[in-house]
């Protein structure tokens, strides 16, 4: 007879016999101590009898939101049942809440973490407590620790981690018997971390055997002995021959033992529960049950989801999690940036026309035993707590805002995914209902069935460059199965940028298999975070001590840490580690472009006074005095005649532009679609190929759904391309991925500097993949292979400067400004927003996307086909021959076509223009400028260009060129 079907452990205690066993649990909900191994009254939370006990650990367990007083937990509402695919143990306890395995609310998840620690702190007293560390297991258990480690605030944190860092010497480790995955090291950034006196609390999803905590225990106490451990777990499943060894560890050590659980009890299992198991999954993994496994895509198409990244705007500096250490001042940083960082997915979320709302029940409160917990898809309780931040933060959800939102975790990274989805709730609203899991290492059967607690299963490779080589990895109770109430609208997977790989993006990879069962999947990456080189302080030291941050430490200021090393880095051998790299600039905070548009891999110099007249500017970079970089132009205010040309060339011109970028974007697609991982990275050349690069991008979404990402990168003629910008990018994408973007070129300067900047980093570095060719919309020179038109006519964007690219200024390079491990800097003119044509000008072109798609297929196809498509370089030795004859004898002030004669007579001191005879109306903005600087237009007959733009050779403010040739001064 079925037992209480909807108990998510009743399909395997039927077909295995395994049961679980309560526990009576004291009045105060705490553990009493056990000094030096003696008992004391009243064992906490542990119960008592029991036949074998559940293995060391047992893989997801639970916690819970009703910590507190008697009764609160239960086994039966904690944990559910599932099979193991493993040849050595037939059963896994599956938790309910900790949001493992189990999509759970985020409150509830955290609350239960916040409870055991207000437990704790209660246990040790104000004194002990404010001394304590907290050390968490990974990987089911490292979110549950820190959330431990709030509520017994202000204590330090720490989890123990299966990924090694290269240089980095663990301060510890210890072994996991019956895991899958056993060996754990402790690397925390400052090794004094667990070499105080006070307690330390260490906290794991179960406490079966106990034998994973005496190997820690025994390991930390030869090195940092201490007299107080303290044990906290969801559950207590321990025997009382486990009891006593722990009994007997504990008077061995001459240190006391507390104990700290939600339920107790045992798990009573028959003697041929290996062999009855082994059968059972024998049998369902060849397929005896439909939906056991991803399955067909959920929903009512078959189209999988658009990808998106999202950047969160995670604050520099602050750690991913506990991996290498989180203390007090991270916490605080971590609050104050949460609100932000889930407004920006929320944005993400409800853009484009997302699901509309799905009306969720009303709230209940939770009660002790299994109704308190509620199921993948239960009636949701409300919240358990609010934290400080989110606190009179009312929700916003819309109409557009998905229903159903999971936010996804990534192995180890819980805690960070944890507190976004639970500000996401915040600011959603209750009518969205969030919930929260991660992927794991863990191989489980599973079996759609209301009875078993693992309902779904998909599948993906590792991609996170893992130690102990590639295998697979599960998200489980994602995929809707049978049972489409389950189903998410909306998917954010959180990563940190160490898992950010081309395995993460690969078809069949979790990104891929995830868009297979929801509308969107949106990706948000955490830098990872990697301890600065211990140099300068005593053996195994490193780092700041607890109570700095990267931010108040100035020996963090100086050496910043790390980002973890992704695709394509190769760290140097013996060297130091790579300084720390802050994510991209976004919209709204820097440039006028929408978040999503574009990344700005640059530091915003907007409070330095930078600019110059330009004539001064001019002088001092034909003395030598000055580099053009080190400087900006004063940035040109259009007349109203200018502007209305601006308008009616856009008006004639969209269409001409919208092919020529679904060209350029149609050949680049076809290009890489066997590179890397197949899925292009943007990378354009600020500024001028920043519009360019966020059209290209919005092609690839209206013609293929495709959701490229797309960062601003800075280029300096004569000294080379940003590279750390470069490495930012190979830390966070396969090189091989990233297409260098621009709006078109001129005589080829900045193709022939990017090849030799490439060629110069990857030498330096050791970083391959990049390519150095450029992708462009226009290339009158024949520099390129990859262009959208050879034509030399107006692209409205280069009419203007800052109002057309986003409000953000040229690009900068000063040594006072920006160090060896700083972006190139730029300004972002916010005072110029009433001016601003931005938005209005990709909005102009993308509109005629639909009606030249057809024409742009087929031109991208011609051009795939010609083989005569190589650089011609025909324009490079036009200006040669120009420079001869107007006696410069400096090609660097020849610029030809109209983009690069536009810029001469907007930040410039032009000489003069010469025109291609019967040049038109593309060359009216140019006449216009002319004539309000006072500039000669000179017609040409043979020209490739439409124009050619002429900087005034050898300029002082005295010369004039009068004679129509060089001036040269003193």
């Amino acid at each position: 007879m079925r037992q209480e079907r909807e108990w998510s452990g009743a399909w395997v205690a039927e077909r295995l016999g395994v049961e679980l066993r309560e526990a009576d649990r004291p009045e105060d909900g705490d553990g009493p101590g056990l000094e030096a191994g003696e008992p004391a009254a009243g064992d906490a939370a542990a119960g008592t009898g029991g036949a074998a006990g559940a293995g060391d650990r047992g893989g997801a367990a639970g916690v819970t939101g009703t910590a507190g007083p008697a009764g609160a937990g239960t086994l039966r509402g904690l944990l559910g049942l599932a099979l193991r695919r493993n040849p050595r143990r037939a059963h896994l306890l599956v938790s309910q809440v900790l949001g493992k395995h189990v999509p759970q609310r985020p409150d509830v998840v955290h609350e239960a973490g916040l409870g055991l620690g207000r437990r704790v702190r209660r246990l040790l007293g104000e004194e002990a407590a404010a001394r304590a560390v907290v050390l968490g297991y990974a990987e089911t258990a490292t979110g549950l620790g820190h959330s431990v480690a709030d509520g017994l605030a202000p204590a330090a944190y720490l989890h123990s981690t299966r990924r090694p860092v290269p240089g980095l010497a663990p301060v510890g480790g210890f072994e996991e018997e019956h895991s899958h995955a056993s060996s754990h090291l402790l690397l925390p950034e400052d090794p004094d971390l667990l070499g105080g006196d006070g307690p330390l609390v260490l906290v794991d999803d179960e406490f079966s055997t106990g034998r994973t905590v005496l190997n820690t225990v025994r390991a930390l106490h030869e090195r940092f002995p201490r007299d107080r451990y303290v044990i906290v777990a969801l559950v207590d499943l321990r025997t009382d021959e486990h009891r006593d060894a722990l009994r007997k560890a504990a008077a061995d050590l001459g240190a006391r033992v507390d104990l700290v659980a939600l339920a107790s009890g045992t798990v009573r299992l028959p003697e041929d529960v290996l062999e009855r198991g082994q059968a059972l999954v024998a049998r369902y993994e060849a397929g005896a049950v439909a939906g056991a496994g991803g399955g067909a895509p959920s929903g009512a198409g078959s189209t999988p989801a658009a990808v998106r990244r999202v950047e969160l705007g995670w604050p520099h500096g602050l750690p991913d999690g506990g991996r290498h250490g989180f203390v007090p001042a991270h916490r605080a940083r971590l609050e104050a940036a949460l609100p932000a960082m889930a407004d920006r997915i929320a944005e993400a979320l409800t853009a484009d026309g997302a699901v509309a709302v799905a009306p969720v029940p009303e709230p209940v409160a939770a009660v002790p035993g299994p109704a308190s917990v509620p199921g993948p898809a239960a009636p949701v309780p409300g919240p358990a707590s609010v934290p400080e931040h989110a606190a009179g933060r009312p929700g916003r959800a819309e109409p557009g805002a998905p229903g159903r939102v999971l936010v996804l975790g990534c192995e180890e990274l819980m805690y960070a995914p944890l507190r976004l989805a639970q500000a996401l709730q915040r600011t959603l609203g209750e009518r969205t209902e969030v919930r929260y899991s991660t992927t794991t290492r863990s191989p489980v059967l599973a079996v759609d069935d209301p009875g078993y607690a693992i309902r779904t299963r998909i599948a993906f490779p590792a991609h996170d460059a893992p130690a102990d080589g590639p295998g697979e990895r599960y998200a489980y109770n994602v995929a809707p199965g049978a049972d489409p109430a389950r189903r998410f609208d909306a998917v954010v997977t959180v990563v940190d940028s160490a898992a950010d790989t081309a395995e993460l993006h690969a078809p069949g990879g979790l990104l891929s298999e995830l868009a297979r069962h929801t509308d969107r999947v949106l990706l948000a990456v955490v830098p990872s975070h990697v301890p600065r080189p211990r140099t300068g302080r005593t053996e195994g030291a490193a780092g700041p001590g607890p109570e700095t941050t990267p931010d108040t430490d100035p020996a963090a200021k100086a050496a910043p840490v790390s980002a973890e090393a992704g695709p394509g880095t190769v760290p140097p051998p013996n060297g130091p580690a790579p300084a720390a790299l802050p994510g991209p600039l976004r919209g709204p905070d820097f440039s006028s472009y929408r978040p999503d548009e574009v990344g700005w891999l640059l530091q915003d110099l907007s409070a330095v006074p930078l600019e110059a007249p330009v004539e001064e500017r001019e002088e001092a970079v034909q003395r030598g005095g000055a580099h053009y970089a080190e400087s900006l132009p004063v940035e040109y205010q259009p007349s109203e005649d200018y502007q209305r040309l601006f308008r009616t060339a856009l008006d004639t011109s969209a269409a001409r532009i919208a092919r020529a970028v679904g060209t350029v974007t149609e050949t680049l697609l076809a290009e890489r679609a066997g590179r890397g991982t197949g899925r292009p990275v943007l990378v354009s050349l600020a500024r001028a190929g920043t519009p360019v690069g966020v059209l290209m991008r919005r092609w690839a979404l209206h013609a293929h759904g495709l959701d490229l990402p797309h960062y601003a990168v800075s280029i300096v003629r004569g000294r080379g391309i940003d590279t750390t910008a470069l490495r930012w990018l190979a830390e966070h994408h396969d090189p091989a991925d990233a297409v260098f973007v621009d709006g078109w070129t001129g005589k080829g300067a900045i193709t022939r500097e990017l090849a030799a900047a490439i060629k110069d980093f990857t030498r330096t570095t050791g970083v391959t993949g990049f390519d150095p060719e450029i992708a462009v919309l226009a290339d009158p020179g024949g520099c390129v292979r990859t262009y959208g038109t050879r034509e030399d006519f107006l692209i409205p964007s280069a009419c203007l400067n800052s109002t057309v690219s986003g409000l953000v200024s040229r690009t900068v390079l000063r040594a006072d400004l920006v160090g060896p491990d700083d972006f190139h800097g730029a300004k972002f003119y916010r005072e110029l927003a009433g001016s601003d044509v931005s938005g209005h000008f990709l909005d102009a072109v993308s509109a005629r996307f639909g009606e030249v798609a057809e024409r742009a297929a087929a031109d991208a196809a011609e051009l795939l086909s010609d083989t005569g498509r190589a650089p011609t370089w025909e324009g490079w030795a036009a200006v040669e021959r120009i420079s001869e004859q107007y006696g410069i004898h400096d090609v660097n002030l020849v610029k030809p076509g109209v983009g690069e004669t536009t810029r001469v007579l907007l930040r410039r001191v032009p000489w003069r223009v010469l025109a291609r005879r019967g040049a038109g109306a593309d060359l009216d903005h140019i006449r216009l400028l002319a004539e309000q600087r006072g500039v000669p237009v000179e017609e040409v007959g043979e020209l490739p260009y439409s124009c050619v733009g002429l900087i005034h050779p050898r300029y002082t403010r005295g010369a004039t060129g009068a004679d129509g040739k060089a001036v040269i001064s003193a």
